[in-house]
């Protein structure tokens, strides 16, 4: 296993090398959440990845290209440092295969054991994704209201909160302006985020002010989502509740976790705009 060498200079490697992957342990930030190892999770999900930049050799020598989807389980003890990700799959490009299935067997094989956890791959020839298309979160788009704010301040969970005088509902509520920064580089870390929940009506004042105070903090998008669900189930006190963000990529993957608190599909896998 690699030592991390994200915001360090880095040599791309010419030759398939599972050492790179390092993984990243979720329990550190979940105690900061007060969720304790061993016990039962507040949320299930994934983490969806999607790779830009996969290529590798066929037996001619040939170099073949396609698009990889990553499903990462929220279970899964360990997530995989984006900087190690990208290395790990720069080293497939010089190393022959002899055919696709091999490329997806060996991209799960390890990617499972850095994980600590079964995860899904799925390869996809350009032109499948390419009929896909794109499409925008749907919902209630809080970025229409017009306050004024301190974009400096950060993100106060006191802020979130639900109209007393109404029983519950079934909502769904989106923002194009999550900003996060990646905790060792600072590098921004854009994102769309989708919150579904059934329950008293959140204010969404006071959780577009929540999310916008995510601006200045250096953290994993996992651990920003994570923190996002925890929140406003403890704020907000909603029956049912599911948190989706869509990042933009960076160095060819985009990763898009997903948590929720009851049976709810998983969502497509649909770019965004942006993405």
């Amino acid at each position: 296993m690699a030592t991390i060498s994200l915001g360090q200079a880095t040599q791309y490697p010419d030759q398939y090398d599972p050492s790179l992957l390092f993984p990243i342990p979720r329990i550190e930030n979940r105690k900061k959440l007060g969720l304790q190892e061993g016990r039962v999770l507040p949320f299930v999900g994934v983490d969806i990845w999607n790779a830009f930049e996969l290529s590798w050799l066929n037996k001619k020598g040939k170099p073949q290209i396609a698009l990889a989807e990553f499903q990462i389980p929220t279970g899964s003890p360990n997530m995989v440092e984006s900087k190690s990700f990208k290395l790990y799959l720069n080293s497939l490009n010089s190393t022959r295969f002899e055919d696709e299935n091999e490329v997806k067997e060996r991209l799960t094989t390890d990617l499972s054991a850095i994980a600590g956890s079964k995860i899904t791959t799925r390869i996809n020839p350009t032109e499948l994704i390419a009929k896909k298309g794109m499409q925008e979160m749907g919902g209630i788009l809080m970025d229409r209201l017009d306050i004024e704010i301190d974009p400096n301040l950060p993100a106060d969970p006191s802020l979130l909160g639900v109209n007393e005088s109404f029983g519950p509902i079934e909502q769904c509520l989106v923002s194009h302006l999550l900003k996060s920064n990646c905790p060792v580089t600072g590098q921004p870390d854009w994102a769309s985020v989708q919150i579904r929940y059934q329950g008293r009506p959140i204010l969404e004042e006071g959780l577009l002010r929540y999310l916008i105070g995510f601006r200045q903090l250096g953290e994993f998008h996992e651990h920003c989502v994570e923190t996002i669900f925890t929140d406003i189930k403890r704020q907000c006190k909603p029956e049912k509740l599911s948190v989706y963000a869509r990042y933009t990529r960076r160095g060819g993957l985009d990763i898009n976790p997903f948590r929720t608190d009851h049976n709810s599909p998983w969502p497509e896998n649909i770019r965004h705009a942006r993405q």
